[in-house]
């Protein structure tokens, strides 16, 4: 069925005839007014810098209308027939802006380009992920068809493995006006400094501003149960509160569900709303109690559809407290008026550290919303040993009175030994007063890096050297990263990758990329490529070949750990009882059990293709293949998708199971070709497709929504022709 889209937009009604600056502005302020927005000055300072041609940096607070700003540059775009690029860290967050986009300057001015595909990229604005325009910076320099970009939280140019991107075009796109936004940039002369001296441009810093609602900050030495009773009865809901694991958030709503949250008539309410709501996964019967309690739960391990039910019962003025990740900073759409946070340290891969100014005030800044509060609140919980230990003492106090000797009998309890760093009244007043922290250089040298940069029309090498020595890295960091790039070069000449030229070829290149680089890095996983050659060595008459072409598929596509996790956990289970039975040795067992791994069809296989395969591809040894089976072990073991979830015990991570179920449905679509594709394959796709929508179609709604679209483009550009 054809999706539809509207022609023309609400903002295009407003565009100038002469889009000189001062028409800009008056055809902006037309458009605000008509939807009923007065400006603050902060947005008025900034839409005034982006139509006089500056560079903007944009670090006024959450809720100051920062999307606004970046809204007017796009209108620009389209005004003067040129192109702008909104860039953001998350495909959800790209996609959730095209469809905003589209609504305001129409379809045909809005394009968007992810790793799942691209609408109509050839449009006056383009929504895109940063990596997208970091590679289209690599490949084309400063002459890449780009006017403007709008950098959505720019303070990812810190990520430790992404940062990479948000870096790229600022050192290449020369000639781009650029509009940096993040409510968390911490300094940032240094950034106008370097944008000034690479683009001439003049650099206005938007900053200071005063937030719209303004927040209130309590340490608190309650229990957090009395501080959520209390938050209830000073009507400060709705209450974000902030966990740093998923099964915590989880454990959470189970323990409030004995709060007297909702009236009556809001219970009815409730039951209303969800009347005729499917809650037919194994986490769906907890997400329905939590809800009819007026509590909710919201993170990545659970189905889309219940993340947008909690968002959805939010904004109605259902859900009281609600029980959350600290994902809360990146693209969430709950309203809160109060953000608690249970604790102020988290695990970051490595290590556990108390949060950083920057961690903390992304998370803060979501409490109080624009046009519903006057005021925001942003409550912390001290650790719960000390929590206890100040119980006792008063206690102790009732009892003895202030006797220094009986109280000092109390005992302190001691503070978790895993899993802990301390913190304190002052940790809090410290991260709520702070400045965000300098964002460091994440640069990167990568084999996709060198080819992009040596494949750009003339002379790539030079291009390559100036980005290794003039970017935002030490000295003594740029001359490992030359050394790497070195390595990269070499290896790529020795596998006839890269071609040195004697004479410039027609483009003025004295190096080639021998390799179709769209083809290579714009297909939905890195290692697509592998997959489409190693289907080509299977046999289609093989009983197995459908299945073995999955295998395939699922072997370059990100890992579920906690569905491989269990799967490891079960085999070692039923290993043991085997062995136990056996007689088998308790040294024996346990060297046995070390060597347990999770299912691994084609395993062999897999690794000796892959190894002869990327000496050929050596941009992609980096991203080895990972053999598994979730997909194929669940079409085996013919189960449903509830079946599987109980069979491994992994209801609080559904989600993370059918967005992996998703990825290798689009895999199967995408990445099997055309004479590859036989009846099994085609009856395969379709049962998997079905599982994945019968469970929760939103994930496949939208994918497919946006293969529709880029479809009706390709029709129309073949009827224009």
């Amino acid at each position: 069925m054809a999706v539809e889209r509207a022609a023309a937009g609400r903002l295009t009604a407003f565009l100038p005839r002469e889009p000189d600056a001062d028409s800009l502005l008056e055809g902006f302020l037309d458009y605000t007014a008509e939807i009923g927005l007065e400006l603050y000055e902060a947005q008025e300072d900034a839409i005034l810098e982006i139509f006089g041609g500056n560079h903007v940096i944009i670090t006024t607070p959450t809720g100051s209308g920062k999307s606004l700003v970046g809204l007017a540059a796009h209108f620009e775009a389209v005004a003067r027939g040129q192109r702008s690029y909104y860039t953001a860290p998350v495909k959800a967050l790209v996609s959730e802006k095209f469809f905003a986009l589209c609504e305001e300057l129409g379809a045909a001015n809005v394009g968007m380009v992810t790793g799942d595909g691209a609408v109509n990229p050839d449009a006056p604005v383009v929504c895109c992920t940063q990596e997208i325009l970091a590679n289209l910076a690599l490949r084309s320099g400063a002459g890449a068809p780009v006017d403007s970009v709008v950098m959505d939280e720019f303070h990812f140019y810190a990520d430790r493995d992404r940062g990479w991107a948000w870096q790229v075009p600022l050192l290449e796109l020369t000639r781009t006006q650029m509009i940096l936004m993040s409510a968390t940039l911490g300094p940032t002369q240094r950034f106008a400094d370097d944008l000034q001296r690479r683009s001439g441009r003049e650099v206005a810093t938007v900053t200071g501003a005063e937030r719209p609602v303004p927040l209130t900050f309590t340490y608190r030495e309650t229990t957090l149960h009395q501080s959520l009773e209390e938050l209830l009865e000073l009507r400060r809901v709705p209450a974000y509160i902030v966990h740093f694991t998923q099964r915590a958030a989880t454990e959470r709503a189970q323990a409030l569900t004995s709060l007297n949250v909702l009236t009556k008539d809001e219970k009815a309410e409730v039951a209303a709303e969800i009347v005729d709501f499917r809650f037919d996964s194994p986490f769906g019967r907890d997400i329905q109690r939590f809800v009819k309690a007026g509590v909710g739960v919201h993170h990545a391990g659970m189905l889309p559809k219940y993340r947008l039910l909690v968002e959805r019962l939010a904004g109605a003025g259902l859900l009281k407290l609600i029980c959350g990740t600290d994902t809360l900073g990146v693209g969430v759409n709950v309203p809160i008026r109060t953000v608690v946070f249970t604790q102020l340290c988290k695990y970051d891969g490595r290590d556990t550290r108390v949060l950083s100014v920057r961690d903390f005030q992304q998370i803060a800044g979501r409490a109080g919303r624009r046009g519903f509060d006057h005021e925001g609140f942003v409550w912390c919980q001290a650790p719960e040993h000390e929590i206890e230990y100040a119980m006792a003492l008063e206690k102790a106090r009732e009892k003895f009175g202030d006797d220094p000797a009986k109280l000092r009998k109390v005992r302190r309890p001691s503070p978790p030994k895993r899993g802990y760093a301390p913190w304190n009244a002052d940790t809090f007043e410290r991260l709520a007063s702070g400045q965000p922290e300098l964002l460091r250089s994440q640069f990167d040298v990568s084999h996709s890096m060198l080819m992009n940069v040596l494949d750009r029309p003339g002379d790539g090498c030079a291009a390559m050297r100036r980005l290794l020595t003039d970017n935002h890295e030490t000295r003594a960091a740029n001359r490992t990263h030359i050394r790497r790039a070195i390595a990269i070069y070499r290896s790529l000449t020795e596998t006839q990758v890269v071609e040195q030229l004697a004479e410039p070829d027609e483009l003025d290149r004295l190096v080639r990329v021998n390799v179709d680089l769209q083809a290579e890095f714009d297909l939905t996983q890195p290692l697509s490529p592998f997959a489409l050659d190693a289907i080509e060595f299977l046999d289609p008459d093989e009983p197995t070949y459908p299945l073995d072409v999955l295998s395939v598929l699922e072997a370059t596509l990100e890992n579920p750990t906690v569905v491989l996790e269990r799967q490891r956990d079960l085999a070692r289970t039923d290993l043991l009882a085997e062995m136990k039975a056996e007689g088998v040795e308790y040294e024996e067992r346990m060297e046995r059990l070390e060597e347990v791994e999770w299912p691994k069809p084609l395993r062999d296989w897999l690794y000796d293709s892959f190894n002869a395969w990327s000496t050929h591809h050596p941009w992609l040894r980096n991203d080895n293949i990972r053999p598994k089976s979730a997909a194929r072990d669940l079409r085996e073991r013919a189960m449903t998708f509830r079946e599987y979830v109980n069979h491994y015990g992994i209801k609080g991570s559904e989600g993370v199971l059918l967005r992996y179920l998703s990825d290798a449905y689009k895999a199967l679509v995408r990445n099997v070709p055309e004479d590859r594709r036989t009846d099994d394959i085609v009856e395969l796709t379709r049962w998997l497709g079905d599982l994945v929508r019968d469970t929760d179609s939103s994930l496949i709604d939208e994918w497919e929504r946006l293969e529709q679209l880029s479809k009706e483009e390709g029709a129309d550009q073949v009827g224009a022709r």
